[in-house]
C-alpha cells in the first residue's frame, strides 16, 4: 500500500487514497480463512467474540480486489457442509422422535445464522451478486436448506407423511401439536422464495389428494346415516372446520383449495342425491314448510356451480305437480279454486323470501311454473274475474279495506301470468257491469283501485273502457236527478220509481237484442216518458233497451185459503227484467204453457229458460211458479202457474238466475270465445298495419315476430293466425308482396 500526496495550484489541498489492485495471495488466503472460521463459528452459535466490523471489512476488501467469486464459493461450500454433516444428520436421527420439533429447531437456527452471514457479506450482495446474477446470500441459504435438508429423500417423504398424519388425527378428534405444524408450513412457504411451489409440492398437493379421498368416504357415510337436513348441517360444520384449520395452522392460502375439495366431494358430487332424498329432500322440505332447512341448503349449495339450479329444478317439479293437480281437479267453486292458487303462490313467496333470499333464479322459476299451469286451463281468465267479482261485491263478510287491497294485489299477480288477458278483460267488463248496474260494488274506491292496478300492468288502452263505464254511471245519476226534477215540476211523477242507466255503446259488454221483450204497460209507459225527456236534452242520439241488464222490485200478494179463511202474504221480489216480464203476465191470466210464454213475452227462448228455471225448480224461496208436470226439464207443452203455497221467512227476496261462482255454461263460454276470436282478428290486422306503416317494407318472419311482441301484453297470437290476417290485408290491398322477394311485404299508402 502506498500513499502519495499531490498539490494543486490552489491554496487548498486534497488527499486521495488508493489501494493496490494486486494483493498478495497469502494475504487473500488469510482473509478467506478468517471468514471461513467466522461462518463456522456463527453456525455453532458461538459468535460472541467476533468482530463484525473486521469481518465486513475483509469481505469488502476481497470483493473490491476482484475476489468475489472465491468468497462466494467459500461461503456456499461452508454452508453446504454444515447442512449436510450437521443439520441433516440431526434431523434424520429425529425422524421417529420429535421429528417436526427437531426440523423446526434446525430451521430457526439456520435462519438466524444466515441473517448474520448476510450482514457480514452485505457488500458482496450489493456488488458481486448483483453484477454476476447469482443467488443473494439469504436466498442461497433458503435454496441450500431446501435441497440438502428438506428435499433429502428420507426427510422429504417423512415430512409429508407426518403432516398428513397429524391432520388426519385431528379430523378424527385427536389432539395434535398445532404449533409444530404451523411452524413447518411457514418454513415451507419461506423456502419457496416468494412462491408457493415448495409448500405445494411437499404438503398442499398431497394434502388435497388425501383429503379428497377422506371426504369421499365421509360423504358416503353421511348419506347412509343421515337425512338431507342433517347431512347439510354436517357438511356446513366440516367446511367451517377445514377453513378454521387452514387459518390457524396451515398456510392461510390453503383455505380456498381445501374448501373447494370439501365442496366438490360433499356437495357437487352428491347434490342431486341430496336434493332428491325421499322423505327429507327439497320436495319433503317444501311440503312440510322446513324454511330454515331450505335456507341452510340454499346457502350451502350456493358454494358450488349449478347448486342453486339443482334445488330450483326440484322446486319447479314440485310446483308444477301441485299446480297441475289444482288445474286438473273438478271446479265446483271458482272462488275456492282461485283462492287455492293464491294460497299456493303465497306459500312459495314465503319460501322465496325466507329460504331463497329472493334469488332471481327461484323467483323466475316460480313465475314460469305458475304461468305454465295457470294457462293450461282455458277457463282461468274467467275464474280469476269471478274471484275478483266475489271480493268486490257487497256483502263479502270478514274483509276490511286492507284485506280487499291485499286480495286485489294477489289477484294482479295471477293476472300477470295469464296469456289471454283479453279474455279476462271481456269477463271483467261483464262482471263490473253487473256490479255497477245492480249497485253491488262494495265501494267505488275499491273498484277504481283495481282498475288502477290493471292500468299499471297493461296500460291505459286496457282500462279506458272500464273507466268509461264509471263515467256513464256518474252521468246517469245526474240525468235521473234532472228527470225526477222534471217530473216534479210537470206534476206527473208516474206510478213507477224508474231508474235508467244510459250506457255508451262500446264501453259496456252489451249487444243489440234481436227481439225486444214486451215490457209491462207500466214499465213501457215510464220508459217512453224518460226517452222523450232524454232525447230532448240530447238530440241526435238513439236509445235501445237492454232488458238482459236491468232489474226490478215487484210487490207481490199471495192469497192462501185454509179452513175457509183467506189470508194474504206480501213479499217484495228483486228480479231481473226478464223475470219481471214473466211474472207480470200472471196478473192477466192464471196459467200459461211454455209456448204461450214465449209468444206473450217475446223473450228469446234461451233467456226465457234461464229466467224460468230458478222460479220453478230453484231454491224453495225462489219457487214463485209451479209447473205441470213436475219434471226438471221445461217442455213447450208444460203449464206454469202461480205457486199459491209459496212461503218465505223474508219479506224481501232476491232471486238470482245463475250462481255467481260457477261461471258460464259451455255454450255461453264458446260464444264468448268466438267473440274474443273475432276481436283478435281486428287487433292483429291493426298491429300489422301499424308496423307496416312505420316500416314501409318488412320481411315475413320479422313481421311475425314484431306483431307477436306488440300483442303479447294482451294475448299470444299464433303464427298461423297472423299469416291469415296478412293474407286478408293483401286481398284488401293494404299491403302487397314485393315483386323481387315473395317473403317481403310492402305497405300501400
Amino acid at each position: 500500500m502506498s500513499m502519495k500526496a499531490t498539490s494543486s495550484k490552489k491554496e487548498s489541498h486534497s488527499m486521495r487514497i488508493a489501494f493496490e489492485m494486486n494483493m498478495d495471495e497469502s494475504y487473500v488466503q488469510c482473509m478467506l480463512d478468517l471468514l471461513e472460521d467466522a461462518i463456522r463459528t456463527i453456525q455453532k452459535k458461538d459468535n460472541g467474540g467476533l468482530s463484525y466490523e473486521e469481518l465486513y471489512r475483509n469481505a469488502y476488501t476481497l470483493v473490491l480486489h476482484k475476489h468475489g467469486a472465491r468468497l462466494y464459493k467459500l461461503m456456499r461450500d461452508v454452508i453446504e457442509e454444515h447442512l449436510q454433516k450437521d443439520v441433516r444428520v440431526i434431523v434424520q436421527n429425529a425422524l421417529y422422535n420429535n421429528f417436526l420439533e427437531a426440523l423446526n429447531t434446525q430451521w430457526q437456527d439456520h435462519k438466524v445464522s444466515m441473517q448474520v452471514i448476510k450482514d457480514v457479506f452485505m457488500y458482496m450482495d450489493r456488488v458481486y451478486v448483483k453484477n454476476n446474477k447469482v443467488d443473494e446470500v439469504q436466498d442461497l441459504g433458503l435454496k441450500l436448506f431446501k435441497e440438502l435438508v428438506v428435499h433429502h429423500p428420507p426427510i422429504k417423504q417423512h415430512l409429508t407423511s407426518t403432516l398428513l398424519d397429524l391432520v388426519s388425527k385431528e379430523r378424527k378428534g385427536e389432539i395434535v401439536d398445532r404449533s409444530a405444524v404451523k411452524a413447518t408450513c411457514e418454513m415451507l412457504m419461506a423456502l419457496g422464495v416468494k412462491t408457493r411451489s415448495v409448500y405445494e409440492e411437499n404438503f398442499e398437493l398431497p394434502f388435497l389428494e388425501v383429503s379428497g379421498e377422506f371426504f369421499k368416504m365421509e360423504s358416503q357415510q353421511f348419506l347412509r346415516e343421515n337425512s338431507a337436513s342433517v347431512y347439510v348441517k354436517k357438511v356446513e360444520a366440516r367446511i367451517t372446520e377445514e377453513a378454521e384449520r387452514a387459518k390457524h395452522y396451515l398456510d392461510p392460502s390453503s383455505e380456498g383449495p381445501i374448501t373447494n375439495v370439501v365442496e366438490r366431494e360433499l356437495i357437487s358430487v352428491h347434490m342431486k342425491t341430496i336434493v332428491e332424498m325421499e322423505n327429507s329432500g327439497v320436495v319433503y322440505m317444501l311440503k312440510n314448510g322446513k324454511v330454515d332447512d331450505l335456507k341452510l341448503m340454499y346457502n350451502l349449495f350456493g358454494r358450488v356451480e349449478n347448486g342453486h339450479q339443482c334445488m330450483c329444478d326440484a322446486m319447479k317439479g314440485y310446483i308444477r305437480k301441485c299446480g297441475e293437480a289444482l288445474i286438473g281437479s273438478d271446479v265446483d267453486n271458482t272462488v275456492a279454486y282461485v283462492q287455492s292458487l293464491l294460497d299456493l303462490k303465497g306459500r312459495f313467496d314465503e319460501f322465496l323470501k325466507n329460504s331463497f333470499c329472493n334469488d332471481h333464479i327461484f323467483k323466475q322459476a316460480i313465475s314460469s311454473e305458475f304461468e305454465h299451469f295457470l294457462n293450461l286451463n282455458p277457463k282461468s281468465p274467467e275464474y280469476l274475474s269471478l274471484f275478483i267479482d266475489d271480493k268486490l261485491k257487497k256483502g263479502t263478510k270478514g274483509l276490511s279495506e286492507q284485506d280487499i287491497e291485499k286480495v286485489l294485489d294477489q289477484s294482479i299477480v295471477l293476472f300477470k301470468f295469464l296469456v289471454d288477458k283479453d279474455i279476462f278483460e271481456r269477463y271483467y267488463k261483464q262482471h263490473l257491469a253487473k256490479r255497477l248496474l245492480y249497485n253491488k260494488s262494495v265501494s267505488e274506491d275499491a273498484e277504481k283501485a283495481m282498475i288502477s292496478k290493471l292500468k299499471t300492468e297493461c296500460g291505459c288502452q286496457f282500462t279506458c273502457k272500464l273507466e268509461g263505464m264509471f263515467k256513464d254511471i256518474s252521468i246517469s245519476n245526474t240525468n235521473m236527478e234532472k228527470f225526477r226534477e222534471f217530473n216534479k215540476n210537470t206534476g206527473s211523477p208516474g206510478t213507477l220509481d224508474l231508474s235508467v242507466r244510459v250506457l255508451t255503446t262500446g264501453y259496456w259488454p252489451t249487444q243489440a237484442c234481436k227481439t225486444i221483450c214486451k215490457l209491462p204497460k207500466e214499465a213501457e209507459s215510464a220508459f217512453e216518458k224518460f226517452k222523450a225527456f232524454y232525447l230532448k236534452e240530447h238530440s241526435g242520439r238513439q236509445l235501445n233497451l237492454q232488458p238482459n241488464l236491468g232489474n226490478a222490485d215487484l210487490h207481490a200478494v199471495f192469497y192462501q185459503t185454509k179452513d175457509d179463511v183467506t189470508t194474504t202474504k206480501k213479499h217484495i221480489f228483486q228480479v231481473p227484467t226478464y223475470q219481471m216480464c214473466i211474472l207480470m203476465l200472471f196478473n192477466r191470466k192464471e196459467s200459461y204453457t211454455y209456448q204461450e210464454l214465449i209468444e206473450e213475452s217475446s223473450i228469446p227462448e234461451k233467456e226465457l229458460k234461464r229466467a224460468l228455471l230458478p222460479l220453478v225448480i230453484g231454491r224453495p224461496q225462489y219457487r214463485i211458479l209451479q209447473k205441470s208436470p213436475k219434471t226438471k226439464e221445461i217442455a213447450s207443452s208444460d203449464v206454469l202457474s202461480i205457486n199459491d203455497a209459496y212461503t218465505s221467512k223474508l219479506i224481501r227476496v232476491k232471486i238470482q238466475t245463475v250462481a255467481g261462482t260457477k261461471g258460464e255454461s259451455d255454450p255461453d263460454r264458446q260464444e264468448t270465445r268466438q267473440k274474443v276470436d273475432d276481436d283478435r282478428k281486428h287487433e292483429i290486422e291493426a298491429a300489422i298495419v301499424r308496423i307496416m306503416k312505420a316500416r314501409k317494407e318488412q320481411e315475413h318472419n320479422v313481421l311475425i315476430s314484431e306483431v307477436t311482441s306488440l300483442l303479447r301484453p294482451r294475448f299470444l297470437p299464433t303464427p298461423t293466425s297472423i299469416k291469415k290476417r296478412i293474407e286478408s290485408l293483401i286481398e284488401r290491398e293494404y299491403i302487397v308482396r314485393s315483386s323481387s322477394d315473395r317473403k317481403v311485404y310492402m305497405y300501400l299508402a
